[in-house]
């Protein structure tokens, strides 16, 4: 069993940067690959960026370029560097782990760290 826990969001304004943490109950950079979705209100939930066991990365096109994913020293913890944030970025953020082998043998989520872009 693999806790998440989210942390980091927050009200920022239009062009301002939030650095979002996931910290692991356990190490998971070897048996986990991890993403980053987001919901916003009255949306379906949507990938964001994705993090190999490998180590490598990838994001979706609206946050290309201005979003960077990545890990901490320690084995248990993810981060998501956000810049130049968008009122479209607004939407609650959620860390998710999946087992190597399979969602069958291990798919987490962490409870959600709300990211609100306004002016």
């Amino acid at each position: 069993q693999v806790q998440l826990v989210e942390s980091g969001g927050g009200l920022v304004q239009p062009g301002g940067s939030l650095r979002l943490s996931c910290a692991a109950s356990g190490t998971i950079f070897s048996i986990y690959a991890m993403y980053w979705y987001r919901q916003a209100p009255g949306k379906q939930r949507e990938l964001v960026a994705a993090m190999s066991i490998g180590g490598s990365t990838n994001y979706a096109d609206s946050v290309k370029g201005r979003f960077t994913f990545s890990r901490g020293n320690a084995k248990n913890t993810v981060y998501l560097q956000m810049n130049s944030l968008k009122p479209e970025d607004t939407a609650l953020y959620y860390c998710n782990a999946v087992h190597r082998l399979g969602p069958g043998r291990g798919d987490y989520w962490g409870q959600g760290t709300q990211v609100t872009v306004s002016s």
